[in-house]
């Protein structure tokens, strides 16, 4: 018994120690900015900035192989702290990649709902639950309103709303340039058309 106790212990520390040198060796070296950049951008793994999602276009921002201005779920905000941060030009938001739009997540209609599992698919970020033949249902929290799941929809179920807002998202309101008024943040504009 107590053999197989050593044994055991030793072959445990062994594959410990391999684990250990193996994750130094092969380590892969992460670039800040590129950490940075990334972290500034919304997470919405939409696509419209022409990358399959916020961590490619960081790096093609670092790397100078795109502008600053291909984000419209992070909009003018977005632009202005990547701009801050890179030490560029603010650039008004590419048409091309879309418009800014007040937060939005996916509500489906459960009694519509077939379960085709379409929208599952196409969804970046596994928000959606659901099965095949079975309704699906949309976890808010983690929906980023990338609009992905509304092409896919063979009965047109999904709708996207404005997303309620959340008190930690809110910022206080920056003074604009020149005329001493304040100036609203996205999530600020939202919450001021609520009411």
């Amino acid at each position: 018994m107590l053999t197989a106790i050593v044994s055991v212990t030793v072959l445990g520390s062994l594959f410990g120690l391999g684990l250990g040198w193996a994750a130094r060796k092969f380590r892969v070296e992460s670039n800040p900015v590129v950490d940075q950049v990334d972290a500034i951008l919304p997470q919405t793994q939409c696509g419209q900035c022409n990358f399959p999602g916020c961590r490619p276009y960081a790096e093609a921002i670092v790397s100078g192989e795109a502008q600053i201005n291909q984000c419209p779920p992070g909009g003018e905000a977005g632009i202005r702290a990547l701009a801050d941060l890179l030490g560029v030009e603010v650039l008004p938001l590419n048409p091309e990649n879309g418009r800014e739009q007040p937060r939005t997540v996916a509500i489906i209609d459960e009694d519509t709902c077939i379960g085709c599992t379409l929208c599952i698919q196409a969804c970046p970020v596994d928000a959606i639950l659901g099965a095949a033949k079975l309704m699906h249902t949309v976890l808010e929290a983690e929906c980023t309103g990338c609009d992905l799941c509304l092409p896919p929809c063979p009965v047109d179920c999904i709708e996207m709303v404005i997303r309620n807002p959340d008190p930690d998202d809110w910022t206080w309101p920056r003074p604009s340039p020149g005329n001493g008024e304040t100036e609203l943040s996205q999530s600020d504009r939202v919450t001021a058309g609520a009411a």
